[in-house]
């Protein structure tokens, strides 16, 4: 039993090693890009979409494709794809919670929570959505749990040093709101370690989920077909 589990995590961080290092690679290319003060169309150092394409030099939409490869990748080496009308609904629930989510401003005044404290609320949604996605497909629920991990603690890393040393990049929130002038180490965990964690890691599960039961449910191979291949 230990050597079958011992096996299975050796396979999962195999299938996302590739995955992991082209990440690492995008967001060190979005930092060089700010630092170095490239095309603000490419490499905005403001926190949001502020520049045109800023979006293709990061990391949040390569969850669609890696999800993808993962279900594929998945599918074929064990030869039990997912059923779409079983494992889709559940990723649908999974976007719908995240979407859900984007409209707690009311409910927040409501309650009169004040920021950051407000932040929990969004935050617990999207880690519930993501929490889902493992009744949708609980092996491709862990490969991109292992993955979002692998991907997002460098970023929280780089967070952590660009707010220690004022690099002026979206990492460190530069020309931040006057409710986001806190110390060091509570700017960090409000605004960089917990939001990464739960939110970003929880929206790469949830767009992972939805991309990797569709296009894991499109296999059909059978296991003896794919004996060789890398889980």
């Amino acid at each position: 039993m230990n050597e079958s589990v011992s096996d299975r995590k050796r396979s999962t961080l195999q299938l996302i090693f590739v995955p992991a290092l082209i990440s690492l690679a995008v967001t060190l290319i979005r930092l060089t890009g700010e630092l170095r003060h490239w095309s603000p169309a490419w490499f905005s150092s403001g926190q949001g979409l502020s520049g045109p394409v800023s979006w293709v030099i990061g990391i949040t939409w390569l969850a669609i494709p890696f999800g993808a490869y993962f279900g594929i990748r998945l599918a074929a080496s064990t030869g039990k794809a997912p059923r779409l009308l079983r494992s889709l609904p559940w990723a649908v629930v999974g976007v719908v919670v995240i979407f859900v989510s984007q409209f707690l401003s009311q409910f927040i005044r409501f309650m009169h929570l004040k920021f950051p404290e407000s932040l929990i609320p969004f935050w617990l949604l999207v880690a519930c959505a993501a929490a889902i996605q493992y009744l949708a497909w609980p092996a491709l629920f862990k490969t991109l749990l292992a993955y979002g991990l692998s991907a997002r603690l460098p970023v929280v890393l780089i967070y952590f040093l660009a707010m220690s040393g004022n690099w002026g990049t979206h990492y460190d929130y530069v020309g931040m709101p006057p409710e986001f002038s806190m110390p060091l180490l509570p700017r960090f965990l409000w605004l960089a370690f917990f939001p990464q964690l739960t939110l970003w890691l929880g929206f790469t599960i949830v767009a992972g989920s939805v991309a990797g039961v569709i296009a894991g449910a499109m296999v059909r191979k059978p296991a003896t077909a794919t004996a060789g291949a890398t889980m």
